[in-house]
C-alpha cells in the first residue's frame, strides 16, 4: 500500500504540513502491513500555481497510485478527487513519521468531506479592496 502525507521539506522526521494542495512536496511512503518499506519525496505540482493547486495535488497523488492521504487539511476541490478515486483522507498534524504509523495501526480515523473550506491558507493574495474587478469595470475604451 502506498501512502502520500503532505509536508514541506519531505521525509518522515518533517511535520505533516497544515494543507494538502499546497505543500511544497509530499512524501509517498509504501508499506507491507505495518511496517514502512521504502520512503520517496516528489514535488508538489500544485504548490505554485495560479488556481486548480488542489485538484492538480490530488490527481498527482492519485496517479502515483497512492490509497490514503495524511495531512492537516482538505479543501473541497482536493477532496471531492481523492473522495471520486477512492483515496482514504486522513487529518493529521505533527511528525510524519507519527500519523503514519498511527494510521497503519488503526488509530487514525479517515474523513469524508472537506475540512476547510476554499481558498484555505492563500491568505488575501491578489485582491485588494475592488475584489479582483479593477477600476474599469470592463466597459473598454481608452482613458
Amino acid at each position: 500500500m502506498k501512502i502520500a502525507v503532505s509536508t514541506n521539506n519531505g521525509g518522515l522526521e518533517d511535520e505533516v504540513c497544515p494543507v494538502f494542495g499546497r505543500c511544497m512536496r509530499y512524501t509517498l511512503v509504501e508499506c507491507e502491513g505495518k511496517e514502512v518499506k521504502k520512503t520517496v519525496v516528489k514535488e508538489n505540482p500544485g504548490f505554485s500555481a495560479g488556481g486548480g493547486a488542489g485538484i492538480q495535488a490530488a490527481q498527482f497523488v492519485v496517479n502515483e497510485g497512492v490509497k490514503a492521504v495524511i495531512s492537516g487539511n482538505f479543501g473541497p476541490n482536493s477532496a471531492a478527487v481523492l473522495k471520486q478515486a477512492g483515496v482514504e483522507m486522513i487529518q493529521s498534524l505533527g511528525n510524519s513519521g507519527e500519523a503514519v504509523r498511527k494510521y497503519l495501526n488503526g488509530e487514525s480515523k479517515p474523513v469524508d468531506a472537506p475540512t476547510v473550506q476554499d481558498h484555505y491558507g492563500m491568505g488575501r493574495r491578489g485582491m485588494g479592496v475592488g475584489g479582483g474587478r479593477g477600476r474599469g469595470g470592463g466597459r473598454g475604451g481608452w482613458r
